[in-house]
């Protein structure tokens, strides 16, 4: 989406840097205008939301674990090397940076190899309480340099080839596998800012309530509504608003929710007033208000440091660490402390040379950090970049792949089973890294019991086809996009095995072309999918 191409060759690195900031897109654009994610679909004219929720989304409420884990996206690439200080080589870390190095006095040590920041402080105290781990060298091979690109590649879990679905969109496409037309109650997923990024995006849709900023869902949070409704221009103009962001509010039904989970409860510390603090302000009362979402994704931004990084880097690591200790505190309070991990991801490290202009350029490995009592410890996991032996781009090469880190989590916090993980991951079977949790006494989520469905185009004809895994009564009926019922497509006993559905066909009615739904159910379990129809 945003590598650098052939007409790109004659522009200088700054010139190519400054482009990619101004690419825009579909997804960046729909969502800064609130228009997708946690949405849901309008059937007959009523909101299905309100119905019951998936049984699978019953299944995971039914689990023991009430696990949440907290994305802390580091937005523009973190340096590593000032954040995890390497003490035990100081001299070529020094060499390697004479004016941004932090002096050797003003470092925490977290252990006689690796120094925390005095601007950091916060976090000492989460490292003394062993709720504070380091995973050292974090990446993957060839390392993209564009923000954009290597954001969907963390994002996507795919490096070599454009990939448009994310791995926990990917997930929450297996887990509410009938979510187009029975969406469930609460939100998969709560994303605040990286505007466009894939993480949550699925084949069909998009699994999070995303918001622009913590302005957005501060309003949502308080009000019940995602646009303000009054004070608008008397003229045709404030007509149209009024009707575009009327529109949009009561798309968001999961407003009433967050609403409520937020006024059920209170902060019990307080948060500094920067973009951290007040993001994780809000999660923390949604968590304490039993909201039930599993899974939020906050954003910080300014870590692309090339010029004056010093001062700019020092302010927002002290954000983060002060608002992630703050954020435990608050949990801490109610008992939710101890069911909530939160991580950091960055779309890339920097290099390990400072630049001519008081800063770093983009790099490739760099340490990802871990918080939340869970972790039963401190600690650090894998072995620390060469300072010396670098890539052939100059750059720390990395020992752990990304998509270890999020297997275990998967695994271990989330209590998913491995071969959803492994088909969330694109079938990349990755090895677990040893992050100190595990899931002995929690169930794991559903499955689905070993049913497929998918659809086929071949000969201008629009195919669904299915495999029942045991004989069992099967309905398969047939919706347009805005949600009232076309047809019975099946509905009768059917024997274990394949079957298959030529859509116009068995329909017994003209089917315009354009998009369908069709919803299969099974038993207890419901499962859907979007269809063209020729």
């Amino acid at each position: 989406m945003c590598d650098t191409h052939n007409n790109d060759k004659n522009l200088s690195d700054a010139e190519k840097h400054s482009k990619e900031h101004k690419k825009w897109n579909r997804r960046s654009f729909l969502q800064a205008l609130g228009l997708v994610g946690g949405g849901t679909m309008m059937l007959g004219g009523s909101s299905l939301t309100a119905s019951r929720p998936s049984p699978l989304a019953a299944a995971l409420s039914r689990a023991v674990s009430d696990r949440v884990l907290i994305l802390i996206r580091l937005e523009g690439g973190n340096d590593g090397l000032n954040t995890i200080v390497p003490v035990y080589d100081y001299d070529v870390y020094a060499n390697l940076r004479p004016t941004i190095r932090l002096p050797e006095n003003t470092l925490y040590n977290l252990s006689p190899d690796f120094g925390l920041p005095d601007f950091m402080t916060d976090l000492q105290n989460m490292w003394g309480k062993g709720a504070m781990k380091v995973v050292h060298g974090v990446g993957y091979d060839d390392s993209s340099l564009s923000h954009f690109r290597g954001s969907d590649i963390w994002a996507s879990t795919v490096e070599n080839e454009i990939e448009d679905t994310g791995w926990f969109g990917r997930y929450f496409e297996d887990l509410y596998p009938d979510y187009i037309v029975n969406p469930p109650s609460i939100p998969a997923a709560v994303q605040i800012g990286s505007v466009g990024n894939l993480i949550f995006e699925g084949t069909e849709n998009n699994y999070a309530f995303s918001v622009a900023n913590p302005n957005q869902l501060e309003n949502i949070a308080e009000n019940g509504t995602l646009h303000n409704m009054i004070d608008l221009p008397d003229c045709t103009y404030g007509e149209k608003l009024q009707f575009m962001r009327g529109t949009t509010n009561t798309t968001f039904t999961y407003a009433g929710a967050i609403h409520g989970a937020y006024s059920a409860s209170t902060n019990g510390v307080e948060y500094l007033d920067e973009r951290l603090g007040r993001q994780l302000a809000i999660v923390a009362r949604m968590i304490k208000g039993n909201l039930g979402t599993k899974v939020y994704m906050v954003t910080i931004g300014g870590f692309d440091t090339h010029a004056n990084q010093k001062e700019n880097h020092t302010r927002i690591l002290n954000d983060l660490s002060n608002s992630v200790k703050t954020f435990f505190d608050d949990l801490e309070i109610t008992g939710h402390d101890e069911d909530v991990l939160a991580m950091t991801i960055s779309e890339f490290g920097r290099r390990p040379d400072e630049n001519g202009s008081n800063g770093t350029d983009h790099g490739a490995a760099a340490p990802l950090l871990l918080f939340g009592p869970g972790l039963n410890g401190n600690g650090f996991i894998g072995n620390h970049p060469s300072l010396t032996t670098l890539d052939n781009n100059g750059n720390l090469v990395y020992n752990v792949d990304f998509r270890q880190v999020y297997a275990t989590v998967m695994k271990e916090w989330l209590c998913v089973d491995a071969a959803t993980v492994d088909q969330a991951l694109l079938g990349g079977v990755q090895m677990s890294v040893n992050l100190g949790f595990n899931c002995e006494g929690t169930s794991p989520d559903g499955d689905t019991g070993g049913f497929s469905h998918y659809a086929l185009y071949e000969d201008n004809k629009t195919i669904i086809k299915f495999n029942n895994p045991n004989t069992q009564h099967t309905v398969v009926k047939l919706y347009n996009i805005i949600g009232q019922e076309i047809s019975t497509l099946q509905n009768e006993m059917l024997m274990a095995g394949e079957h298959e559905i030529d859509v116009k066909q068995v329909a017994q009615r003209r089917l315009d072309t354009g998009q369908y739904i069709y919803r299969i159910s099974v038993g207890d379990k419901n499962y859907s999918k979007s269809i063209l129809v020729h």
